[in-house]
Parts: C-alpha cells; structure tokens; sequence
C-alpha cells in the first residue's frame, strides 16, 4: 500500500492506492545484477565529478579547469607508465600531466598548473581519508525482496611500495574500467573483441577509431598483468591463501595461451598498420597509423613481459612453498597474560603479588626517554619559572552521558538457557539435531544459539583453557552424518564435554 498525491480543484490530497503486480521490482538478486553494476559503474565516476564540484573550495579561481578531465588524463598517464613491478613515478606522472593542464588556462602561471595536476592526483588517491578509498552505498533486494543497502569500496590510483623503498602508484582495476568503458568484463573475452575490433577498423582504413580500440586493448592488457601480480603477491604472503591445486594452473594455462594467440595476432595487426602508413597520402593517416605502431608495440611489449612473469609463476610457487612450510618456528612464544600472570597473581597476598607485577611491568614498558637530553635543555628547564596553577586545577566539564543501546540479538536469560543445555555430563555426549529439537521447544531463537555454540566448539581452544584453569571444555565432532532440522543444514555434529584436569589429579 503506497500514497500518491492527487490535486482536485487545487487542493492536494493523497489517496491510498496499491502496486499491480507488473509494476512491483522483481526479488531476487538475479533481477537486480544489472541494476547492480551500473549503480558501480556511476559510483566509479563519482569522484571525477566531485573535483569539479569541490573545485570551488580552493583558494583562487579555478573554475577554468576542468578537473574531471584532468583526472581522466591522470589515470591513463598512471595506466601506461607503470610496469609489472612496480608502479608509476608520482613527480613523473605530474611532470607530463602540466601540458594538459596549462592548455587550458594558459595565462595561468606554471606554479598554478602543478598545483592543480598535484590536487587532481591527490584526490584520486584520496589521500584525506583513512584507508585511501572511497565509498558509496547502493541498494539492491534481497531473496526474500526486501530492499537492502550494500556498501561499495573502491580505489582508483593507490600507492604501493616499490623495489628500491620508494612509492610507486598504480591504477586499480575500477580505475581501468572508467578509462574503457565496462565494469566487471572478463579480461580475456574483452582483449580479443577489442582486438578483432581493431583489425575491422584498420583494414577498413578507420585509423582514428582503430586507435582508440587500441588503447583499450592496451588497457585491458595491463589489467590481465594486474590480476596476475596480485595473485603472485598473494602467494608470497601465504600459499594456502591462494588455490594453486585448480584455479591459477588454469589461470596461467589460458594466460598463456592467450599471450601466443594475441602476439600472432598483433604482429598481423602491425603488418596492416605500417602498410596504411606506408600508402596513405594524407598526413593526417600517415600521424594516426605511426601512432598506431606505437601503441601496438607497447602491447607486444607488454604480452612479452606478462609472459614471461608467466613461466615463473610455477617455480616462485614452489620456492615459496618451501620457505614458508619449513620456516623456522618462532624463537619464543607469546604471553598469556590471563593464564601465565593475571591467574597466578590473584590468589597471592599484595606483597607478593606486586614484586611480580614490579618486574614484568619494568622489563615490558621500555625505555623512558629523560626530559632535558642535553645540558642546554637542562639549564633552560631550571631556570623556567614554575607557572602558576590554582590549588585545584582547571574546572573539569560535565561529561554528557548517553546510555549506549544494548543490541545484541540474545538476552542473558536465553544464554544461561542455551549453556545449560550445553552443561552434559562428560560420559553422555548428545547430537545437535537433539539439541536444537530441545532448545526449539523452550524458546523459537534459542536453537540459533545453541547452533553458534556447537560450532564454536568444533575448534577448541584447548591450550588456552587449560592455562587458565578451566575444569571441562566444550567439543564438537563430525562423524559424517547429515543434520536433519527444518531450519539447519549441514552436519550432525556429536556435541560433549572434556574434563581438562582428570590427568593432573591423578
């Protein structure tokens, strides 16, 4: 049931009036992809909008610049200048970014254009904020068709550390996807489209089209390398992080053959465009095709190194593999302050106690770096006359209080019910489906509870436990056999108690 205004003899009323069917949104997430990925793709240019919004913030006229413009130069400056290993040069990427810039005020003094190009690049790294990133807020329906908002993070140009220590930029996989026009296309599909596109063109003797399909085909090359780089440092973190058993063998297989079939079909590419330029009579065919040599040797270059990267994936893999699975333990372990200090101390009397705590805190808290390091600092603090202070300090302000809301989803009743349940006897371990049919019976969402526990159990802390002097533990184990529940799937899991100090007290 939904309002609408209705004016009658210019009055305006609302009447009640209820959707048809056909004009209600379609549930389910399937109906809303592509809503879905245009609202990311508008939010991916939503921060080249804003520089021309907030233009007007900086101290000066700037209303001359057009900044969505400048950020769109900034990118594919970025894009093409950085490498596998490391990124673009920020002074650089401003050095060549000043033409642009001066061209559009060029009665501006040059110290204005680096300004502007440093101000345009800063905010595509969005340096202001915490993590570096922007976000925007989207709505989609959910299964059930209730409308939800979801939170979209992105980067367009991020900062990365380089070999030598210093710091490179690089351009994301959004930031690509505004340069060419798509979001979320699979790389490989797009790379041979864009290309078959540029030897229709170029054969038809359209050059200023064909170079432009060749730079997205250029783009969508550097954002293949990407997606290889970032799973080769992915790997160099933590192999088990990424699937080397299925999905980057396959990866690398196409890659590679991707890399043969696209430099055979470049090299064909590049034979037709020196042979416009070589029969072309017009200059300006003569500028595009010579540009269009350029761009198509920057891609061979390109599927040359990424091919290269390639055949050493595998051996990287297995370097890595041995350094991190035979690595040398830690030389120390770490403290449990509750097991190893905190437990032990509470039952001792003060005066114990406080030589302990004396001696952890002494050897834990560092060096104190004295007031006055040298004799100057010294003389100057005795010689300071001592600033007056009230007798009992500065008034201290009324804290404003607010009650913090309570949101957890379970009352404490609900939790003492669902841990008596879970109170068994250590020789009479239960079934979850049995679990769950009981704490149905005393309270509809105490088998969620109940199910978070049991889980929580299937990986016990043990050590940590018996440190800390815990009598018996909860256990989960799964046996193979399928739970059986109208509201849970999954396992049926054999839910029990251990008893931690039987060994001890013998």
């Amino acid at each position: 049931m939904s309002v609408a205004p209705h004016n009658v003899w210019g009055v305006t009323t609302t009447v009640p009036y209820t959707l048809p069917d056909a004009a209600r949104p379609a549930p389910g997430p399937a109906a809303d992809e592509g809503l879905a990925r245009r609202l990311k793709a508008l939010a991916c240019t939503a921060p080249l909008h804003d520089l021309d919004a907030r233009k007007a913030n900086l101290a000066g006229e700037y209303s001359v610049y057009a900044m969505a413009e400048i950020a769109l130069a900034a990118i594919d400056l970025v894009t093409l200048n950085m490498d596998f290993d490391t990124g673009a040069d920020h002074d650089q990427i401003v050095t060549r970014l000043l033409p642009r810039v001066a061209a559009q005020a060029p009665s501006r003094t040059p110290a204005e254009h680096e300004r502007v190009a440093r101000w345009v690049l800063e905010n595509l790294v969005n340096v202001g904020s915490a993590d570096r990133g922007f976000r925007a807020v989207y709505g989609t329906f959910g299964p059930d068709g209730e409308y939800v908002r979801r939170d979209y993070d992105f980067k367009l140009i991020e900062e990365v550390p380089g070999p030598g220590g210093g710091v490179y930029l690089r351009t994301t996989d959004e930031a690509v996807n505004v340069l060419v026009g798509a979001l979320d296309t699979d790389v490989t599909s797009a790379q041979i489209a864009a290309e078959v596109k540029l030897e229709v063109l170029i054969s038809r003797g359209r050059l200023a089209d064909a170079q432009l399909a060749a730079e997205q085909a250029r783009y969508r090359t550097v954002q293949y390398a990407e997606t290889l780089r970032r799973t080769l440092e992915a790997t160099r973190r933590n192999v088990r992080a990424v699937d080397w058993l299925r999905r980057v063998p396959d990866l690398i297989a196409e890659a590679l053959d991707h890399v043969a079939d696209r430099y055979r079909h470049e090299n064909a590419i590049l034979t037709n465009i020196r042979k416009a330029r070589d029969e072309a009579e017009e200059p300006e065919h003569k500028r595009r095709a010579a540009e269009l040599v350029d761009i198509v040797k920057d891609c061979i270059r390109r599927h040359t190194q990424l091919q290269s990267r390639l055949l050493e994936a595998g051996p990287l893999f297995r370097a890595e593999q041995d350094r991190q699975a035979f690595a040398a333990p830690p030389a120390r372990a770490g403290l449990d302050l509750y097991g190893q200090l905190l437990a032990p101390l509470l039952p001792l009397p003060l005066e114990q106690a406080s030589r302990v705590t004396d001696a952890y805190f002494a050897s834990g808290a560092g060096l104190r770096t004295p007031a006055a390091v040298r004799v100057a600092d010294l003389v100057e603090l005795l010689l300071t006359p001592p600033v007056e202070r009230e007798h009992l300090g500065a008034e201290m302000p009324e804290p404003d209080l607010v009650a913090t809301p309570d949101d957890s989803r379970f009352s404490e009743e609900q939790l003492e019910a669902a841990l008596s349940l879970l109170d068994l006897p250590p020789d009479a371990p239960r079934r979850l489906s049995g679990l769950l049919a009981e704490a149905r019976r005393l309270d509809p969402d105490l088998p969620y509870l109940v199910a978070l526990l049991s889980v929580h159990a299937a990986s016990p802390p043990v050590g940590t436990a018996h440190r800390q002097g815990e009598p018996h533990l909860l256990f989960a184990v799964d046996d193979g056999t399928e739970l059986d529940d109208p509201e849970f799937g999954g396992a049926d899991l054999i839910v029990g108690t251990a008893r931690l100090r039987q060994g001890a007290e013998q």
